[in-house]
């Protein structure tokens, strides 16, 4: 190899801060990633108040939209204690109106049982009569045979 095809290459160096000179950053390679960005302009002060405000406005809509699903789902935890409780309420009603009928059958009972008891409607018999039996043979009253044509105008004759 001759010396005119040995490159050169820098030394790398050490500082007594510990770091060392950074060889990607040699002023005749250029810039390491090459493409079009978008030129960056400082913001106006206009432009930096509606970043502001808009990005305000959009914690106060996700706050929003998180308060109005939390009180849905309370709302809807109320409901369904209420739909249980009218549940409760119709059967306990239900079983309310048998048991008010029951009570109206039995103080039915019990004011004919005191006014037989107030006006002694039901005493024993003082004395006992003893029939004699007959037999079903004898005195059969015959009974009387009833004329069909008298009848007619009942009918629609």
């Amino acid at each position: 190899m001759t010396s005119n095809t040995i490159t050169r290459r820098k030394p790398i160096g050490y500082r007594n801060s510990g770091y060392a000179i950074n060889p990607v950053q040699n002023d005749t390679y250029g810039s390491v990633v090459d493409a079009y960005f978008y030129p960056s302009k400082p913001l106006s002060v206009r432009e930096m108040v509606t970043r502001r405000i808009n990005k305000s406005l959009c914690f106060c809509l996700v706050l929003a939209v998180m308060v109005a699903f939390v009180s849905y789902y309370i709302a809807m935890n109320y409901e369904a204690k209420l739909n249980m409780l009218d549940r409760e309420i119709v059967a306990i009603n239900t079983e309310n109106h048998d048991l008010q009928a029951d009570l109206d059958r039995y103080k039915s009972f019990n004011n004919v049982d005191t006014n037989i008891g107030k006006y002694n409607l039901l005493q024993k018999a003082d004395k006992v009569i003893e029939v004699t039996a007959m037999s079903s043979k004898e005195n059969i009253v015959p009974s009387k045979k009833i004329n069909e044509s008298s009848f007619n105008w009942v009918i629609g004759y």
